[in-house]
């Protein structure tokens, strides 16, 4: 299509439909992606196996998506983002709507691995849609329209799975989320407007063009994993989504039993501390304008790591806090990370979010459940503790890698 398209402004149908479309992509994707997480407990009961073995619902539905980040990125190359992600998102629902019914728990397992993986097409995608259909005066805009879709995604997989479980099985509980999905995912496909990508000429993926754009995509990755503060942003991505996954994998666990014996829906209700990430992630960019990217996202790194020690608490209302703490903390650290990582990368904005996904996700399939396995061993403090440790040596490694401004 024409190079001309400046992108879609504000007050235009298109714009309109792009923020709904992508508020519903958003909406889809995390809906599902975190519907068994309030469900840990249940599903540990019902199928007669530990915490850490539970938590392999969520692992390998994020390792899935993990896997497969780049591979998407790749293909929507050569085939468009908007297509692709199209294609990511019909398959994730379908493998949403399918995957509970499975009786065998380790076909459940590959089914959730399969279906995150699709995920990893609409997760890893998203925001470069964003940035070549939208004007560069709304971008920021539609970006956070996005991200916000994603948080109340997550919370409403969580919010609606969780008190269902009360009434009905745990399976049928990720049933309904999926079709809540489902729902979202039509309504992304039935809005998002036509592309603007760049159309490749007929036979550029293959002969010498192709390789040369093979070449050209492997030296993008290998600048990007050799560049130190890139790296530092991609371990703090990594750790971040590590430690929050972790602790709400498990403090379920902690609250249903003694003394607390919380019920499902009131621990499912603790994923409204989620909220506060929606107001911290918008404070931490006004606060970077004043005080510079390095010094808010440190401070909001040793933010979530305090929150994480208040869990340690006997008293109840101080571990609540201590999640609204952490959360607040996690929100306002990624949002400054995922954004940093594309201001210093402006060459390879696709790899760069698309990597930067992979070791996000990475981190919450491989530490949500190595932490399981601390749980099991030592009880909560081994979870939170180890928790706080990958925060703390991220946040040195970001405070002796990362130069003070953005690139």
């Amino acid at each position: 299509m024409s190079t001309e398209f400046a992108g879609y402004r504000r007050g235009s149908s298109e714009y309109r439909r792009l923020l709904i479309a992508m508020f519903a992509a958003g909406l889809a994707t995390f809906a599902q992606l975190y519907s068994p997480q309030p469900l840990l407990p249940a599903i540990a009961e019902d199928l007669g196996v530990s915490a850490d073995t539970a938590a392999l619902t969520m692992s390998c539905a994020t390792a899935g998506l993990a896997l497969c980040t780049l591979l998407w990125a790749s293909v929507a190359d050569h085939c468009g983002r908007v297509r692709t992600m199209t294609v990511a998102v019909l398959g994730a629902t379908c493998f949403g709507l399918l995957t509970p019914w499975v009786s065998h728990y380790p076909l459940m397992l590959l089914l959730r691995t399969v279906e995150g993986a699709f995920l990893g097409g609409v997760a890893g995608l998203a925001v470069a849609v964003i940035v070549s259909e939208a004007h560069p005066s709304v971008r920021a805009a539609a970006t956070g329209l996005y991200i916000s879709g994603t948080s109340i995604g997550g919370l409403a997989g969580r919010i609606i799975a969780g008190p269902l479980s009360e009434v009905m099985s745990w399976r049928l509980s990720m049933f309904a989320v999926s079709v809540v999905g489902a729902l979202a995912a039509v309504l992304f496909i039935t809005l998002i407007p036509a592309s603007h990508d760049r159309q490749r000429t007929p036979g550029a993926s293959i002969g010498s063009s192709g390789v040369g754009s093979a070449l050209g995509f492997f030296h993008k990755i290998k600048g990007l994993l050799t560049n130190m503060q890139v790296l530092a942003l991609f371990f703090a991505g990594f750790a971040l989504m590590g430690a929050l996954v972790s602790i709400y994998n498990y403090i379920g666990f902690k609250l249903q039993a003694p003394p607390y014996f919380l019920s499902p829906t009131l621990i499912a209700f603790l994923f409204l501390m989620y909220l506060f990430g929606t107001v911290s992630s918008g404070a931490a960019s006004r606060l970077t304008g004043k005080n510079g990217l390095k010094p808010v996202f440190l401070t909001s790194c040793l933010l979530m790591a305090a929150g994480i020690l208040l869990t340690l608490a006997g008293p109840l209302p101080v571990v609540v806090l201590g999640l609204a703490v952490l959360t607040t903390g996690f929100f306002a650290a990624h949002a400054i990370a995922s954004g940093w990582v594309g201001l210093l990368s402006l060459d390879a904005k696709t790899q760069a979010t698309a990597l930067y996904n992979s070791f996000y996700y990475t981190g919450s399939a491989l530490v949500g459940w190595a932490t399981g396995l601390l749980y099991t061993a030592a009880g909560w403090s081994g979870t939170a503790l180890a928790c706080t440790g990958l925060l703390l040596l991220s946040a040195l490694f970001s405070a002796l890698a990362l130069g003070k401004k953005a690139g």
